[in-house]
């Protein structure tokens, strides 16, 4: 089996790096945008890197990208040199897109192609673990030759039975994590201003009902963000939350409390938070005042 990788950020590098350890039989290409990154790994990982993504599809029967949004993809597949201009026919788009772009990844692939969204949940940890649960946008059987590969990524693949419900899910899923994010920002800063030291505070939330799997993983990140690698930013969030809000609005399905976590973000955003970790919104709680 012949598998290109494209895009090897915070995600896509630990990914590619499980598909070479885990599948130690197929044949692994890589492609990034900054080409210095995707030679390091190839080194790393003794395999090959593709000069353009066209390059890489035709070196390749299934081509997995991990890209941070549409216009990214959009230029990755679409582009005079793009992944759709070479020969591979199978193309699973990993990123968190919104579902249109996914239409329009459909309807503009090769006679023949066959294009799954099959964006991940879980963290920069999950990814190296091989422990991301996926959502890929098609039935089992559709997807049943991708399974070993989806394997390697991931402890669990949903199939949701449709082209687009991958993205969908992805979105749905996301904005409860960034209402968490921010749920926890206000209830550490309640906390805090009536003195409760943020550990303690942080200790107490851990252990009550409250407690989501992502708050315990985050813990360090959430009490001292600044001494820490980002694992995902606020822009990202602030991304997700824009598509989700657009598609909320769309299927006119009211989502009030996402508004609010958008518009924090927003806020957060302007003030300078952009590149920071998600979980600086902590900190920008702090500073806010009514």
């Amino acid at each position: 089996m012949r598998i290109g990788f494209a895009g090897l950020g915070r995600m896509g590098a630990p990914m590619a790096s499980n598909i070479a350890k885990r599948l130690p039989n197929a044949e692994l290409t890589l492609w990034n945008r900054s080409a210095d990154k995707a030679e390091a790994l190839a080194k790393s990982l003794d395999c090959s890197v593709a000069a353009s993504p066209k390059a890489l599809s035709d070196t390749s029967d299934i081509v997995i990208t991990m890209l941070a949004d549409d216009p990214s993809s959009e230029i990755v597949h679409l582009a005079e040199d793009g992944l759709f201009q070479g020969s591979a026919r199978t193309f699973v788009e990993m990123g968190t897109m919104s579902p249109s772009h996914i239409d329009i990844l459909v309807k503009s692939g090769p006679n023949g192609a066959r294009i799954v969204d099959a964006p991940v949940s879980g963290a920069t940890q999950a990814a190296a673990d091989a422990d991301l649960l996926i959502m890929a946008g098609c039935n089992e059987q559709y997807g049943q030759d991708l399974k070993p590969v989806l394997k390697a990524l991931g402890r669990k693949t949903v199939f949701l039975g449709r082209s687009g419900a991958g993205a969908i899910m992805k979105l749905a899923v996301n904005s409860m994590i960034h209402g968490i994010n921010q749920t926890l920002a206000e209830a550490m800063s309640l906390a805090e201003a009536a003195g409760i030291p943020p550990e303690d505070a942080f200790d107490t939330i851990e252990q009550s009902a409250a407690c989501a799997p992502m708050l315990r993983y985050r813990r360090p990140l959430y009490l001292d963000e600044v001494n820490h690698d980002v694992t995902f930013t606020v822009e990202l969030a602030l991304k997700d939350m824009e598509i989700t809000a657009a598609l909320a609005d769309q299927l006119k399905s009211a989502m009030p409390q996402g508004h609010v976590t958008l518009d924090k973000l927003r806020a957060a955003q302007a003030r300078g938070y952009g590149e920071r970790d998600m979980a600086a919104m902590l900190d920008y709680m702090r500073k806010e005042r009514p």
